[in-house]
């Protein structure tokens, strides 16, 4: 492979598709790492269709040999890792006084342990190409709600993550950094606001704007735009940029 070579996570849908696809616009391959066999694969046929080479891989991060298996098989097939995009990991949004001791574990097992093991794993490969790593986290991790508290905890866990990798980087010549998204519409988003419209007995559409209210945002964010974050910060034109977690939200924190 002459080209770079990018891994995503998460890849099959949401962030993570969009991201994949806005990658393979800059990159020669792209590894594609999910669960959903049916969803990657057409994910995988788009990636082609813009021109980098996809590698499907149908795998659950929160297996420890995993993060084995996506190392070993993107370098069998490219050689090389450029760029390592940790996105996976959706965690239940469940009041603090409600969720068991087996659901903070599979919070932290696919969101925080997965991506762990995967940029450990990866890391020789990382420092020999110089590459660039990037985590996920979210505004809840700055504005935590008892109501979603492993959201929240999760991930500021993954933002300190993040840094102890950066700091590490700095002295093996790999950037490290995080994104922190604020609300995107995805299908996920879109469920939740269902499930909430239910239950207050209102329209969806006022669901939504009753988030957006409370959020003090005007709009949802679209999955496409944080892509295109990750593919700046995975850029030759970013590579002074490391430690830093990037918040993109409309303006819910106010971080100034």
């Amino acid at each position: 492979m002459s080209g770079p070579v990018a891994v995503v996570t998460g890849a099959s849908s949401g962030i993570g598709k969009a991201t994949a696809l806005r990658l393979a616009r800059d990159f020669g391959a792209v590894a594609l790492v999910a669960r959903n066999s049916e969803k990657l694969g057409e994910v995988g046929k788009e990636v082609k269709t813009i021109g980098a080479e996809p590698l499907v891989l149908e795998l659950d991060l929160m297996a420890p040999t995993s993060a084995e298996i996506v190392v070993k098989k993107t370098l069998e097939h490219f050689g090389r890792i450029d760029a390592l995009v940790n996105i996976a990991g959706a965690v239940p949004g469940l009041d603090v006084f409600q969720m068991t001791d087996e659901q903070w574990s599979t919070g932290m097992d696919l969101k925080f342990h997965g991506a762990r093991r995967l940029t450990i794993l990866a890391w020789d490969s990382l420092r020999e190409s110089h590459a660039s790593v990037v985590f996920i986290s979210g505004n809840a991790a700055d504005i935590p709600k008892a109501g979603a508290a492993a959201v929240g905890t999760i991930n500021a866990a993954i933002q300190a993550l993040a840094k102890a990798f950066a700091e590490r980087g700095i002295e093996d010549g790999v950037q490290v950094n995080c994104v922190s998204p604020g609300a995107i519409m995805t299908g996920r988003r879109q469920a939740m606001l269902e499930k909430v419209a239910a239950s207050k007995k209102i329209e969806l559409d006022e669901a939504r704007q009753q988030f957006l209210r409370q959020a003090g945002i005007k709009r949802f964010g679209r999955a496409e735009e944080i892509a295109d974050t990750m593919a700046y910060i995975v850029s030759p034109e970013a590579r002074w940029m490391t430690g830093t977690v990037l918040r993109m939200d409309g303006g819910e924190v106010k971080s100034v």
